[in-house]
């Protein structure tokens, strides 16, 4: 059986017999991890195994551990900064920043192996402005250039750890006040502009080979009247033509307010899929899920399938091995750096 186009959420902190089957569906390719379903390592990794052990090819297991204020694991997992400590560092110490980002990307990738976690929805690759509060210090930097190395350098740190990355949120959401779970942005600006600035990150980290790509939710008015991610545009013209991305492009969540332009569940799929989106993820809408199963179930697209295959993550430490390594020392010192200077900088305001 191979991936589906589909990624789905779970319920609580095991599978139901209910899941079980809906994930044996053909259409399935993915499982996406929230904090309601973590307790600790142990029950993750179980839950993990158990999801992998459904099928072969193992389901792709994701979660969002950005750092900051979108971290699903917590107790038990390393508490990582927001990727703004590492855009402020920059400014000041730039080569310490990107060590920095590298030790914590290969420890935010390293701990999610432990337990069997193929992949995280990061890095972030938005800029940082006072205009977008859903983003804000989930960014790294209002800096393109900078936000560009120390997400190459976040992702290299994670791809030593085996494990693959995915940039979001394509062509970039930093310019938009609306949040697109609750509402749909509207970006006015012209394209060379956002060719120029906001895609600039992405541009570099698709030249350095970054596995995968989530487009926003956003509607960039001078340039299509659709959503980025239901675009042909967006994803093919601009993203696979213009800037040659081989990778993987997974929807951001379909049932997220900004997704309602698309129509009912079944449109937005069939928009997702139309644009050139390999994944779809719906999340937190069991109907809407169960709509969109029952419409892709002779859904084939080989090339989208192949590309997934590449974002299993490689390597299964434990995580006694994880504090024995070098690397978490590294990303320890690189943690108390970050402290020290947020602590400074607190005591000069």
């Amino acid at each position: 059986m191979t991936h589906g186009p589909l990624m789905l959420d779970l319920e609580g902190l095991a599978l139901t017999p209910e899941e079980k089957e809906r994930l044996r569906h053909p259409a399935v390719g993915g499982v996406i991890l929230f904090a309601r379903n973590y307790e600790s390592p142990e029950q993750v990794k179980a839950l993990v195994d158990e999801i992998h052990e459904l099928r072969s090819p193992p389901l792709l297991v994701a979660v969002d551990q950005e750092g900051g204020r979108v971290q699903r694991f917590r107790e038990g997992f390393t508490e990582l900064p927001c990727a703004c400590r590492l855009g402020a560092l920059y400014g000041k110490h730039p080569q310490q920043a990107l060590n920095a980002a590298y030790h914590l990307g290969w420890l935010m990738a390293t701990e999610l192996r432990a337990v069997g976690v193929d992949f995280s929805f990061a890095p972030v690759l938005d800029l940082q402005t006072n205009i977008s509060q859903v983003i804000g210090d989930r960014a790294f930097s209002p800096d393109p250039v900078a936000v560009g190395k120390l997400a190459f350098q976040w992702a290299r740190g994670a791809r030593e750890a085996g494990m693959p990355s995915v940039g979001k949120h394509f062509p970039g959401h930093g310019c938009v006040e609306a949040d697109s779970h609750v509402d749909l942005p509207v970006d006015p600006r012209r394209f060379d502009e956002i060719w120029e600035h906001d895609l600039l990150p992405f541009r570099h980290m698709v030249n350095n080979g970054i596995e995968a790509l989530m487009p926003a939710h956003v509607i960039y008015a001078n340039v299509d009247d659709k959503p980025a991610g239901y675009s042909r545009f967006w994803i093919q013209e601009v993203l696979r033509r213009r800037m040659d991305f081989q990778g993987v492009v997974f929807s951001d969540d379909l049932s997220m307010a900004a997704a309602d332009v698309g129509g009912s569940y079944t449109e937005r799929a069939a928009l997702a899929l139309d644009a050139g989106c390999d994944m779809i993820l719906v999340c937190n809408h069991p109907g809407g899920a169960e709509q969109v199963l029952a419409s892709l179930k002779d859904y084939c697209e080989p090339v989208s399938q192949a590309r997934m295959a590449r974002m299993h993550g490689r390597g299964h430490p434990d995580m006694e091995q994880v504090h024995e390594d070098p690397r978490w020392r590294q990303a320890m010192d690189s943690l108390n750096l970050l402290e020290a200077e947020e602590s400074l900088d607190l005591e000069l305001e």
